[in-house]
């Protein structure tokens, strides 16, 4: 009988990929995803991948009356990967409340639902904006938690510290956060990708439509950082090598062989890129040239970051091994399949 694990916001970008990964491993997925920033038709995209429809379901996670329902029906779930969530930094400035409600919310209810049914494990969807802007790089996990840089970074914080207590007030559980660095790319099968509704927030989407001419121009945040060429520098790490990852930590929890209830792993590739490279990464492995214009800071940016995956990939034994140019080949591959079915995914 397949393992049942349960996938939160798994219709979205890094929850897809990652239900990819854990059915072409044998396990069994339920989604949870509420759909306000993804599109009940990437489950096709999984089925047509994997041969497997997932069982979805659709509801908010901070509705507790349908998340105990939800968990009356589903008390044999080995696992739970917790994605959902609000993840725009600049949106996050803006709308701090919401934030704060989505992301701690939705966290506290399925914590006390697994007391309260015995689901023992959960790997947390954290961020490297936890380590705000650090002081000394690359980060490692024992780098110090600084204060965030805004409430999306900050609201990863708060859910580490609640993991942390709930763990310690009941040792049936166990939890690995994840913390990422910047997931980009798609699926080599171009079926499913990165489709943020409306405007893109983050770098790629804006580059890969900026190429394809449905937006005028890429806005290039900040120009005057202490970088090599004074824009931002990211460790950016292919979304499939994200995806596996998630793979290996919940085998970990399900066959116990954490070391202590609680671990926290960076997930990167230890190789910082600012963005002017990336650009270039872009236009060299599509042959593509962007329009782009280099614009002041954006609120809630820090300067760089980028990770040391030692831990990860000698604990874990995973390492990161697709290269900038396979991330942005892969996404400008999405972003062509996007086009020739704009019908269907643009208004």
């Amino acid at each position: 009988m397949k393992e049942k694990i349960l996938v939160t916001g798994g219709t979205g970008y890094i929850g897809s990929h990652t239900t990819v990964e854990l059915i072409n491993n044998g396990f069994e997925v339920v989604i949870i995803d509420n759909l306000s920033n993804s599109r009940e038709d990437v489950l096709e995209g999984i089925k047509k991948i994997t041969g497997t429809k997932p069982e979805f379901a659709k509801f908010d996670l901070c509705d507790t009356d349908q998340v105990e329902n939800f968990f009356k029906k589903h008390q044999d779930i080995k696992a739970i990967i917790h994605f959902a969530a609000s993840k725009a930094v600049g949106e996050s400035v803006e709308k701090p409340l919401l934030y704060y409600r989505n992301n701690l919310q939705s966290l506290a209810n399925i914590l006390e639902m697994m007391g309260k049914y015995h689901i023992p494990n959960i790997a947390f969807s954290s961020s490297c904006t936890v380590y705000g802007q650090p002081e000394k790089l690359p980060v490692t996990e024992q780098s110090p938690i600084l204060p965030a840089e805004s409430p999306y970074g900050n609201t990863k914080q708060i859910c580490e510290e609640i993991l942390r207590d709930t763990l310690h007030s009941n040792d049936e559980l166990n939890a690995i956060s994840l913390r990422y660095f910047n997931p980009v790319g798609a699926h080599e099968s171009a079926v499913i990708g990165e489709l943020p509704l409306g405007i893109p927030n983050n770098l790629i989407p804006f580059i890969t439509q900026t190429a394809a001419g449905m937006r005028k121009e890429l806005s290039v945040f900040g120009h005057d950082y202490n970088t090599p060429d004074g824009t931002a520098v990211r460790d950016y790490i292919h979304v499939v090598d994200l995806a596996k990852a998630h793979v290996v930590a919940v085998e970990r929890m399900i066959n116990e062989r954490q070391k202590a209830h609680y671990e926290v792993f960076n997930l990167g590739t230890g190789n910082g890129f600012t963005v002017l490279e990336v650009i270039k990464a872009f236009e060299s492995s599509t042959g593509v040239k962007l329009n782009y214009k280099i614009v002041d800071r954006r609120a809630g940016d820090i300067e760089q970051v980028w990770a040391d995956t030692t831990f990860a990939n000698e604990e874990l034994g995973w390492k990161a091994e697709l290269d900038i140019r396979t991330m942005m080949a892969s996404a400008w591959k999405w972003q062509q399949y996007l086009l020739e079915n704009k019908e269907k995914y643009f208004d």
